[in-house]
């Protein structure tokens, strides 16, 4: 691996499949931020209740706990195209209801709810298709580049929402989410090419094809436990057993645990600064800065030395946060949270290692395992570092997520390093890991 040449963002974008998962995903990010803006300001509009808007503008979310737990199966048991092109209208049936039905909030709030239980299957569907579009570290730039993306197309999906709400109202706005969504559709219909269903594709080679020593080996799977076997009972099963797995838990754990202090800390900038608009420059500049360290890491620096940055850019997360001791002002805040923000790019030095940690057959669950603890995770920290807040200050619970951050990454040490012998790492293939299937 020390000699391996890194891939460059000209090489990605010359795969046309990238090209496409690409844009459908820019739409995406950019149609999702819509949708619940105007969602918000609907449901603001007609009940006047800000804590009810405040749940409309999250109900997109809160189900995706549920999704992650029962249903990520059917990422795996479902070719991908057909999975994310009907999550595609999915959406344009949800928006054009919320914006034309005449739905009261409550049946809105339903939908948004019901429907949202499946986004994480259709998230996984992407994800794990992205290792097979793009071989070996083409695949780690390529996420750099989907996350860089998800950033900016929020920021981008706000700005027009909110131009759209002045201009056309909420019901404009959610049929311009509707709009972008059936444009994803069409896009990934006829931009990708038709793949099996991966588990049924994997299975199909399970006998004679594979050596002792490869990572997707017999003694990992076997095909036949879920023919019969129920969508929530496979979800479950493999979760467990994907948990159990010593390499792969802390792969999970390494990706999950630094960003909810993240998270935390970021949740508090509000309260710090008086709830006044400068936390807008502050959270605007995170921003920029976790766009900045994906780009540098992934373009600049090579497949070895990204996976000797996870351990100290994943201590940055925390390290900056300590600064607010001081008391600073909105501009230092700003730079400071830039800094933290900036070693999200640790995790780049971990995704070829999962991809390669987890079978062939279950990576859209793996995926989506992996999404849903990020965000989940994400939320746990800001409600527990609130907590912080309520009991002392906000300056405090900032520098208290942000010393939390540090021993976290202190404490994964092991996941965060680099696996350098692989004949270890084959190794543990095939003496620790479970048969999942």
């Amino acid at each position: 691996m020390s000699t391996e040449r890194g891939a460059t963002y000209g090489e990605v974008f010359a795969v046309r499949e990238f090209r496409v998962l690409f844009g459908s995903f820019a739409l995406l990010v950019a149609g999702d931020s819509i949708k619940m803006l105007a969602l918000s300001v609907l449901v603001y509009a007609q009940t006047g209740s800000p804590g009810l808007s405040a749940a409309a503008y999250m109900a997109g979310w809160l189900p995706y706990i549920a999704g992650g737990m029962f249903l990520l199966s059917l990422a795996d048991r479902l070719p991908p195209r057909a999975v994310m092109v009907v999550g595609e209208l999915v959406r344009v049936v949800v928006c054009l209801l919320l914006a034309y039905a005449g739905l009261p909030v409550w049946a809105m709030l339903a939908l948004v709810l019901v429907t949202g239980l499946f986004s994480p299957v259709f998230g996984a569907a992407r994800s794990a298709l992205l290792p097979d579009v793009l071989p070996g570290d083409a695949f780690v730039l390529g996420r750099s580049l989907l996350g860089v993306t998800s950033a900016g197309a929020q920021v981008a999906g706000l700005a027009v929402g909110g131009a759209f709400l002045a201009v056309a109202g909420p019901h404009g706005a959610l049929a311009v989410t509707a709009g972008l969504s059936a444009l994803g559709a069409i896009l990934l219909r006829y931009g990708l090419p038709y793949r099996p269903a991966r588990h049924i594709e994997s299975g199909s080679r399970t006998s004679g094809s594979r050596t002792s020593g490869s990572r997707t080996s017999g003694s990992r799977t076997s095909g036949s436990r879920t023919g019969g076997e129920g969508a929530v009972r496979a979800t479950l099963r493999v979760n467990r057993l994907l948990l159990a797995d010593r390499r792969v838990r802390g792969l999970l754990l390494a990706s999950w645990l630094p960003p909810l202090c993240l998270a935390g800390a970021e949740a508090m900038i509000v309260p710090y600064l008086g709830g006044q608009g400068q936390a807008g420059v502050v959270l605007a500049a995170a921003a920029c800065g976790m766009a900045a360290g994906e780009f540098a890491v992934g373009r600049f620096a090579a497949p070895a030395l990204r996976e000797r940055l996870s351990l100290p850019l994943a201590a940055l997360l925390g390290i900056p946060w300590l600064g607010f001791l001081a008391a600073p002002g909105v501009g230092w805040a700003a730079a400071l949270a830039a800094m933290a923000a900036a070693g999200l790019a640790y995790q780049l030095g971990l995704q070829r290692r999962f991809v390669d940690a987890v079978p062939e057959e279950v990576r859209g669950q793996a995926f989506g395992l992996l999404s849903t603890g990020l965000m989940t995770g994400q939320a746990i920290g800001a409600a527990l570092i609130g907590v912080l807040g309520e009991l002392f200050s906000p300056r405090l619970a900032i520098v208290t997520a942000g010393g939390a951050a540090i021993l976290v990454a202190l404490a994964l040490s092991r996941a965060l390093r680099p696996e350098t012998v692989q004949s270890d790492r084959e190794g543990l293939d095939q003496s620790e890991s479970p048969r999942l299937m």
